[in-house]
């Protein structure tokens, strides 16, 4: 450590104290912990142990203090008030650190020496940034206003795909019915509908072809804005031809196309709100992530969420988690017979095949594919199961979790249980179709 990691000559006289003047025991110490943590020659620091940390911050907000200036005292008991309270906080985890305990004798010393008070302002290694009002993780990152830190928001998503299979804010995954118009999301802030129509007739299976979105009044970040889609016409605008709210440099609320008439992005900042929306064949999927607070803001007349609360019983395709395969006997011949407008069938082998080309087989995502072929006959709805999960993999708030490798994973995996997601294992498929074959 030489001469230019520090402008205050305090700091220098540590490195080179005069003779007749005994080293400010502070600041030797200090030096001292720098430099065995920087070479290793000292103790070594338990994981836990954060003494390092508060070093570093200590020196980051000194560093640049120089006596000569005004004001200089006050910055500097600032900086070792924050520097005191740093120590505090990782106590219990540096017992017995030679570091930790000669960092605390050097903080009471000099703050004798300087005659700091022990209450008072702290320097904050995270300068104040000014609020932006219409920035949902602005206005809840930082201290509060009444002192103390904001808590870190919770993230929900939900998506919404095929025939249609939903994932709800709680991660339960259901197949429904859902024919017609349907509430995802009801709450203060904002509203989704899709409107579902059935995919192959003999089968109660439905697909999305409309969504209509309504963001809803914010104070001054936006007034309504609704957002519409439907088969073959995916705008990148709001209904009343807009891309944002209020005017571009506020950022609250804005649209953006990823793909022509495929995929469009909606950026709600205000509320802390992103949404997908994609078109994929003839129908549509969604997904979205919402800040839970705001999720939860609904009263009993706006209960009817799928997001929130599933589809109803009634409305399940599903069956405790076993998704069915009704679509064999409509893929047998006798019945396309019957069906002249259904699409070509796929067997059961070659819809895992098709499906096994873009999705692994432990997904339930992958099981969803397999369905949806054999419903439908349809291929597109490989690439609406790709995507959906490709979406899930973006926004939902385990990703991040479990690639810094805290927890387990976040995907939803089959089970051969009666657990709250199940799907028909393989071999259970394989049965189904000897079975039916048998039959017909």
């Amino acid at each position: 450590m030489g001469r230019t990691g520090f402008c205050y000559r305090e700091a220098e006289r540590l490195l080179h104290p005069p003779p007749s003047i005994p080293p400010p025991a502070l600041l030797l110490l200090l030096l001292l912990s720098a430099l065995l943590l920087r070479t290793g020659e000292g103790q070594v620091q338990t994981p836990q142990c954060r003494i390092q940390k508060c070093t570093t911050d200590f020196v980051s907000l000194t560093s640049h203090l120089s006596p000569a200036l005004d004001g200089f005292d006050t910055e500097f008991c600032k900086a070792l008030r924050a520097y005191s309270a740093c120590t505090h906080r990782t106590s219990k985890s540096c017992r017995g650190n030679l570091v930790f305990h000669s960092a605390v004798l050097g903080i009471s010393d000099l703050m004798s020496q300087r005659n700091c008070s022990k209450d008072g302002p702290m320097s904050s290694t995270h300068p104040e940034t000014p609020v932006e009002p219409c920035n949902y993780h602005s206005r809840h990152q930082g201290p509060r206003p009444g002192g103390g830190e904001h808590a870190h928001p919770t993230y929900l998503f939900c998506g919404l795909f095929g025939d249609p299979h939903l994932r709800t804010f709680r991660d339960h995954f259901q197949t429904c019915k859902v024919e017609g118009a349907w509430p995802l999301i009801d709450n203060n802030f904002l509203s989704v509908q899709v409107t579902n129509v059935p995919v192959v007739l003999g089968s109660s299976a439905t697909a999305t072809n409309k969504i209509t979105i309504i963001f809803k009044p914010y104070q001054k970040c936006t007034d309504q804005k609704v957002y519409q889609a439907v088969t073959d016409d995916l705008p990148a605008a709001f209904v009343d031809g807009t891309l944002n709210s209020v005017d571009a440099t506020t950022k609250s609320l804005w649209i953006i196309e990823k793909e022509a008439a495929r995929h469009v992005e909606i950026y709600a900042a205000y509320i802390g709100v992103t949404i997908v929306v994609r078109q994929l064949g003839r129908y549509l999927t969604l997904a979205v992530r919402m800040p839970e607070e705001l999720a939860m803001a609904f009263d009993e007349t706006q209960d009817l969420q799928l997001c929130m609360n599933g589809c109803p019983s009634s409305e399940r395709i599903d069956q405790n988690g076993l998704l069915p395969l009704p679509a064999l006997g409509l893929q047998h011949p006798s019945m396309q017979q019957s069906r002249p407008g259904l699409a070509a069938a796929f067997s059961l082998e070659a819809a895992m095949s098709k499906c096994r080309e873009q999705l692994e087989v432990k997904y339930i995502y992958f099981h969803c594919c397999v369905f949806d072929l054999l419903t439908t006959g349809d291929a597109n709805f490989t690439e609406a199961a790709y995507n959906a999960l490709k979406d899930m993999e973006t926004l939902h708030p385990m990703h991040k979790h479990a690639a810094e490798g805290h927890g387990g994973s976040w995907h939803i995996f089959p089970r051969s249980d009666a657990g709250p997601v199940r799907v028909a294992t393989v071999s259970q498929l394989l049965l189904l179709c000897c079975l039916l074959t048998l039959l017909f």
